[in-house]
């Protein structure tokens, strides 16, 4: 066996072992996962980001939403309520040279959807219209309209307007009576109906890709 294919071996068992590390530290019988999700504009309606708002380039006349909610699985109606209507939103804005306009719904959620302790600041969603600059990214669109913003360590969105004051995607495991209760701060969440998966999944699978990489690396140069 040479030594790339016993590299190779390797990193198939460290994948693997690392996804398995995964699924058992996920809470038995999980609701859900609590998180900002981000939105794109599409023919009139919302679509799941593929990507995050910091790497996500808006055009001009676009529409992108923020919705907070616990979402139980992929059947879970978690968009924002308020329709994406760039015409609506920024019509009071008009289109200057080297900027592009950029219409932003953010939807605080339900008071069930809150942390403990906390509840939305708004029941409505809140819109504005950001003007940023032609190579700007939905995130700073999302700073030009609503501050203040909170990210983790990893880049995920945490909290918009100062909601919610603490945690990030946190594991929501169901309680016999039906209420909910922190489980964990693995920011993880369910494939959106109609998207594609979410940041916290990306992250996962990229953490296994880089731990990978890592390992045929290493061992290339022992070689």
């Amino acid at each position: 066996m040479t030594r790339r294919s016993t590299a190779a071996g390797a990193l198939a068992t460290g994948a693997a072992g690392l996804l398995l590390a995964l699924g058992a530290a996920a809470p038995a019988h999980a609701a859900g996962y609590r998180y900002w999700s981000f939105w794109e504009s599409d023919a009139g309606k919302w679509t799941y980001a593929t990507q995050g708002p910091a790497t996500a380039r808006p055009a001009d006349g676009d529409a992108i939403g923020f919705r907070f909610a616990l979402s139980e699985d992929s059947a879970d109606a978690t968009r924002p309520t308020a329709a994406p209507d760039f015409a609506a939103i920024c019509a009071d804005v008009g289109k200057t040279a080297g900027t592009k306009r950029i219409a932003v719904v953010v939807d605080f959620g339900t008071p069930k959807d809150a942390p403990a302790g906390e509840t939305p600041p708004k029941t409505a969603p809140t819109t504005g219209c950001a003007r940023v600059a032609e190579n700007g990214t939905g995130a700073d669109a999302l700073a030009a309209v609503a501050t203040p913003l909170r990210y983790d360590s990893s880049a995920m969105l945490c909290g918009i307007a100062g909601y919610p004051k603490q945690g990030c995607g946190e594991a929501v495991a169901g309680a016999p009576d039906g209420a909910a209760t922190s489980a964990t701060s693995a920011p993880k969440a369910a494939e959106e109906d109609g998207g594609g998966p979410s940041l916290g999944l990306l992250v996962g699978g990229g953490a296994v890709l880089a731990l990978g990489a890592a390992a045929v690396w290493k061992s290339r140069r022992r070689a």
